[in-house]
């Protein structure tokens, strides 16, 4: 029994030391399109138009929240500012989301990529939220094949999510994000 205790305690530190790496999956593709989820303004378009720059693929849809303001303005509206202002404007389009879970966007993002002709989609989001993007991306809008592309912004989560409050607390939600995503979600 106590060789027992020992093992699984064994087993159970691992898991704890490297589930910070176990989240992040950063594989970008070559792609036809690159689709910005919504969320993380300074690290995902940013890291979206370094793929971009680096030929991973010729256009970028960048998601953004439909109802959402900031202070008197709609997102919508700051992401278009904010767009029309990159030389690479032309390659960028803004889609509107409504849902606030991954799951609804993934759903709700069908609908822009069936208007650009886009059959492999390089997806970025933050480190730790790309393998659970990548299993609701290809089980939601399975029309399409996926790879993806971590934006890492150091002030929310490291791997080395131990060494400071905020990552742990990252590491946690989005590990019982996942956890639920897998086992009650997925086979709704």
């Amino acid at each position: 029994m106590r060789k027992l205790f020992v093992i699984v305690l064994t087993c159970g530190l691992l898991l704890g030391a490297f589930s910070g790496w176990l989240l992040v999956i950063n594989k970008p593709q070559k792609a036809d399109v690159i689709l910005v989820l919504a969320g993380e303004t300074d690290s995902r378009p940013a890291r979206a138009l370094e793929l971009f720059h680096q030929q991973y693929a010729p256009r970028i849809i960048l998601n953004v929240p439909a109802r959402a303001k900031l202070y008197q303005w709609m997102q919508t509206d700051l992401a278009r500012q904010y767009v029309a202002g990159l030389p690479e404007h032309n390659a960028i389009t803004i889609c509107p989301i409504d849902g606030f879970s991954t799951k609804d966007e993934a759903r709700e993002s069908a609908a822009c990529l069936a208007q650009a002709p886009s059959s492999r989609v390089l997806l970025v989001t933050s480190d730790f939220h790309t393998r659970r993007t990548l299993g609701i991306f290809k089980k939601e809008v399975p029309n399409h094949e996926y790879s993806v592309a971590a934006a890492f912004n150091p002030s929310q989560f490291g791997v080395k999510w131990w060494e400071h409050r905020e990552w742990a607390k990252t590491n946690v939600g989005e590990w019982s994000r996942l956890i639920w995503w897998e086992a009650v979600d997925r086979w709704r």
